[in-house]
């Protein structure tokens, strides 16, 4: 399956928000592992710093005493968390004076000198008295641990408002930088199939402009071709009506003339292929007329009179073939052109007759939300042919003669007033037939 295109604004907008948001990222890394650099730093001087104060006032305790040996324990003046505690011990690693909640688990079974790092503590050692009485100072890991969370939440916490401000901010940014590009989108949407006239580019960006201004380049090669092409078409159509016209007159009163046999064969034969030519003669002049586009106007009429007028123009026999189905509540009314809406429905209705079953009728439906339907009985189209069936020169597999530019005449005018021929084979709620189906404006 295709995947759904993705416009721009939104690509820009996600795009730039998941780059802010992987560039803050990366910064909030690089900040914490300066942090951790410099929060231990910090805390481990300030390890020393305590552990040198404590030791020189924990000499003058130990000398003073009458039993130096005998370990004392500092009592805390009010209940609080103690975060860094100290042990002092002799060499031989006799303890001799501890702060108030003090674990020797923590401490090894002999003093050490310098900063270190066990399990769950920080420790820092030294020593006074030439080495006789040494000081450990401890401080948790965790209390580390969680400075540095702290820190890194106030680093994270603008997340939760900068992604979606940012999303925000640069959606509209975007939206308003785009606005001349969305314009141009929409009056390229805005045209029909007819409308070749150049696109204004107004306010677009200099990367879109050179686009712009080759499409409209384009636009004005193909107006040009086309316009040499319907001329062509329409003046050629037009001057071999007056020879054909002739010529068939000729035909026929040849045929008139001459007696029966093989020379009247060929006089019918010669009426017959004239016959097609002078219709082919009247489909590209319709043709012509169909891509000139221009197929709506400014008041409203009623759909039903322009079908009985059409339906009275047909000849007697196909007269008593076409069925007009009208809705009875009230008139429907639309803004198509008459003579459009007469050419389409006359080759919709000439394609019905011709290649639909000799016996059967030709329902022309027309329902009160302006859906005019063509149905006709006869063999199923194979699926393969209907998807080509509205191109020029293109014809299913008939007896039937006929040029393959009716129903791609209808489908030009369809078109042209903002709809399309909609065909099925068999016909809804039948078996068998072929029908035609539009939306009319």
């Amino acid at each position: 399956m295709k995947s759904r295109p993705i416009s721009l604004q939104r690509r820009l907008g996600v795009g730039l928000t998941l780059g802010l948001v992987v560039l803050w990222l990366t910064i909030t890394l690089l900040i914490a592992a300066m942090l951790t650099k410099t929060l231990n730093k910090a805390l481990d001087s300030s390890l020393e710093e305590v552990a040198q104060r404590m030791l020189s006032l924990a000499v003058v305790e130990i000398l003073n005493r009458e039993t130096p040996d005998l370990l004392q324990q500092v009592v805390a003046l009010h209940p609080h968390d103690e975060y860094i505690t100290y042990l002092v011990r002799s060499a031989d690693g006799t303890p001799l004076l501890q702060s108030h909640a003090v674990d020797a688990a923590i401490f090894p079974a002999k003093p050490q000198l310098g900063l270190r790092t066990r399990a769950t503590h920080r420790l820092y050692g030294a020593s006074a008295v030439s080495g006789t009485i040494f000081i450990e100072v401890a401080e948790p890991l965790a209390s580390r641990n969680q400075a540095l969370r702290q820190s890194l939440k106030l680093l994270l916490l603008p997340l939760i408002f900068l992604i979606p401000l940012s999303l925000l901010g640069i959606w509209l940014f975007v939206g308003y930088s785009l606005g001349g590009v969305k314009t141009y989108r929409d009056a390229l949407e805005a045209r029909g199939a007819n409308d070749l006239t150049p696109v204004a580019a107004n306010n677009l960006p200099t990367e879109i402009l050179p686009i712009a201004e080759a499409v409209n380049h384009l636009l004005a090669r193909l107006r040009f071709t086309l316009e040499a092409e319907r001329s062509f078409t329409a003046n050629s159509a037009h001057e071999l009506r007056t020879p054909l016209a002739a010529a068939l007159a000729q035909a026929q009163r040849l045929r008139h003339e001459v007696p029966d046999g093989s020379l009247k064969e060929r006089a019918i034969r010669i009426e017959k292929s004239l016959g097609e030519l002078a219709n082919l003669s009247e489909k590209l002049l319709q043709l012509a007329k169909a891509d000139l586009g221009g197929f709506l106007v400014e008041a409203p009429y009623d759909l039903g009179q322009i079908l009985g007028y059409l339906l009275g123009e047909l000849s007697l026999e196909a007269k008593a073939r076409v069925k007009l189905f009208l809705p009875e509540a009230k008139p429907v009314t639309s803004l198509v052109d008459p003579d459009a809406l007469a050419i389409l429905m006359r080759n919709l209705i000439e394609n019905a007759l011709k290649h639909g079953a000799a016996n059967q009728p030709v329902e022309v439906h027309l329902t009160i939300e302006g859906v005019l339907r063509v149905v006709n009985a006869g063999p199923i189209v194979p699926a393969e042919d209907m998807q080509h069936l509205t191109e020029r020169f293109v014809r299913s597999k008939t007896l039937a003669s006929g040029s393959g530019l009716g129903l791609a005449i209808a489908q030009t005018i369809a078109l042209g007033v903002g709809t399309k021929l909609v065909l099925y084979s068999p016909a809804k709620g039948r078996e068998d037939g072929f029908e035609v189906s539009l939306k009319l404006p």
